[in-house]
């Protein structure tokens, strides 16, 4: 039933249906820009770490923490 939000040029139409998708889209925008200076770290991954070889005192205290050693 999805087709019959949208016209014959594939444009959503006018609905509550537009306007969720509007709000959702907005907050992701949002996110994004407030998120962009912290990219860095949001995408730093120990197992790609592990696999360079390169541990941080931050995992050795992780990695401690949850009793696994180092």
């Amino acid at each position: 039933m999805a087709f019959k939000e949208f016209d014959e040029a594939g444009r959503m139409l006018p609905s509550a249906y537009y306007d969720r998708v509007v709000d959702v889209v907005e907050e992701l925008v949002r996110f994004t820009i407030l998120m962009r200076p912290h990219a860095a770290q949001l995408v730093d991954r120990y197992s790609e770490r592990k696999d360079k070889g390169i541990v941080t005192q931050a995992d050795s205290h992780i990695a401690a923490a949850l009793g696994r050693g180092t």
